[in-house]
């Protein structure tokens, strides 16, 4: 199932918590959803779980409507929020066939469902503890394995490796991966490597507007605007005439010294100065060791459109 997202607005009082923002996820997607904190994130996602009624604009799940289909919609989309709702001195098998059963899963299925999210979420040697003795970390396995035990088509995960170790990342990372292949997920985080290493497309989301769109490599190259390459030159005799010829390209705007024989360089909105540099090289019998072009990262996107 897709999701639409339709101008959708939210107002507390007279401020705006979503300003009528529109997106999609499409069946097979998997979406980061980024923000400051009270960009409206949270709220986006408590309408578009049904949890939260918007003050105008619609959300639709595959043919579902939000104001006609609400029922139907709740069936079809596991949510875990960020500050995740467990009852603490049920064990954690029990709470899974109660949050089963709540989902509307079959009596012949639920053992099968409950097998397999224990297997999925890495719950097995916990199984027959009460969540109140659980790490953070496996109470999060537990809000995973609810979120998922009716199979749901979508999935809505706020903050979901909030308290996992490194490890746990990694393997949360591969499950949401491998996930995403058959359904729809919206993951919220604020751990911008693991948006990176899982997410297909990025939204980030500021006082309640989209302010970028796209995949990272997209939003990285977007953000760097003009080219910016690390050089490293050898067998040089002064470091001052190697600067004064790099800034004396046409298209340099920019170069900045490191340590090491190594420069920086930046070059004007539209240009490239790489050939330029292997051919100054060559003309005055440098050694080229390196020439490595230097991307944004995400953190850099993030601050770009999110730092007013």
């Amino acid at each position: 199932m897709d999701i639409v997202v339709e101008n959708l607005l939210k107002k507390y009082d007279t401020q705006n918590a979503v300003d009528n923002i529109s997106f999609s996820v499409k069946t097979g997607e998997i979406l980061g959803f980024l923000g400051p904190n009270g960009a409206g994130k949270t709220t986006t996602m408590k309408v578009i779980t049904c949890y939260m009624a918007p003050t105008s604009g619609d959300v639709r799940i595959g043919n579902y409507s939000i104001h006609n289909d609400q029922e139907k919609i709740k069936k079809s989309i596991g949510y875990l929020p960020e500050h995740n709702p467990l009852y603490l001195d049920m064990p954690v098998i029990d709470y899974l066939k109660f949050s089963g059963e709540l989902q509307g899963v079959s009596g012949s299925l639920i053992k099968d469902r409950i097998k397999e999210m224990i297997r999925m979420c890495g719950l097995d040697k916990e199984k027959h503890k009460k969540i109140n003795e659980l790490s953070k970390g496996y109470r999060q396995r537990v809000g995973l394995a609810q979120a998922m035990i009716h199979d749901p088509e979508i999935l809505i995960l706020d903050e979901p490796t909030t308290g996992l170790d490194p490890n746990q990342i990694v393997e949360i990372r591969e499950l949401i991966k491998e996930i995403g292949k058959a359904k729809t997920v919206l993951l919220s985080t604020h751990i911008l490597p693991e948006v990176e290493a899982t997410c297909d497309r990025i939204i980030i989301i500021n006082d309640g507007k989209i302010v970028a769109n796209g995949a990272p490599e997209q939003l990285r190259k977007e953000a760097s605007g003009k080219e910016i390459s690390k050089v490293k030159i050898e067998d040089f005799i002064d470091k001052q005439s190697v600067f004064d010829a790099l800034q004396g390209l046409d298209s340099v705007e920019q170069v900045e010294v490191l340590e090491h024989g190594m420069f920086q360089i930046q070059s004007h909105t539209g240009s490239s100065s790489r050939r330029g540099i292997f051919e100054l090289c060559v003309q005055k019998s440098w050694v080229l060791s390196e020439l490595t072009p230097i991307e944004r990262d995400l953190e850099d996107v993030f601050r770009n459109v999110t730092l007013n």
